[in-house]
């Protein structure tokens, strides 16, 4: 059962996926955006109080001489060995959880919306959120254009995409236990589409429940 007043979705899918975009349009439709990546993103910037317990836990190799991390180099490290993912994940996970939920309840008491979109890339690996999730939207396409994508956005190497990839739950897996998955596979203006016309019925679903 929820802990927030108004129906929350997560919002899923792997790298490259599309998923930034969607919540982009979501927040353009006036829907309330909680992205757990721009949160993770905070945590590990310049001065961020969790930096001296990264520093601690992985060592100064991946920090730069001016004291500031170097986020290619412990993502690479991570993607390459799950252990040390797993480390990391047990420093972030709880913060990013708790930055979240508060989020989701001011959304919820100063503006009331019909629904509220939560940002989880790990929504079904992670079963820390389940408790607040009312339906999960998986955005899906086609493998080849999440390496393509997520190269072009990120300027990474296919390999790491790969990498990346294999780290997160197969697609197949993804796509079978979302109550609602959004295919992808075509340009921004599709996407766009798709989305307005799920969020019409979403308001539709959300005021008849209330």
């Amino acid at each position: 059962m929820t802990l927030i007043h108004t129906p929350v979705f997560a919002l899923t899918g792997g790298i490259g996926s599309g998923k930034s975009e969607a919540a982009k349009q979501f927040a353009k439709l006036g829907v309330p955006v909680v992205d757990t990546d721009e949160i993770s993103r905070a945590l590990t910037a310049d001065n961020s109080p969790l930096l001296p317990e990264i520093l601690r836990t992985f060592g100064a190799e991946f920090f730069t001489t001016e004291g500031k991390l170097d986020r290619t180099k412990l993502r690479n490290h991570i993607f390459g060995c799950k252990e040390e993912r797993l480390r990391l994940e047990a420093l972030m996970h709880p913060l990013i959880y708790d930055l979240a939920l508060q989020q989701l309840h001011t959304n919820a008491d100063q503006l009331n919306p019909p629904y509220q979109i939560l940002v989880l890339p790990l929504l079904f690996e992670n079963d820390r959120y389940q408790s607040l999730i009312n339906q999960s939207i998986a955005i899906d396409c086609d493998e080849h254009l999440q390496v393509e994508r997520a190269m072009e956005r990120s300027q990474l190497s296919a390999p790491d995409v790969r990498a990346m990839m294999a780290a997160q739950l197969p697609r197949i897996n993804r796509i079978s236990r979302a109550d609602v998955v959004i295919v992808n596979n075509g340009t921004l203006a599709d996407l766009e589409e798709k989305i307005t016309e799920i969020h019409k019925k979403f308001i539709k679903t959300c005021i008849v429940s209330k």
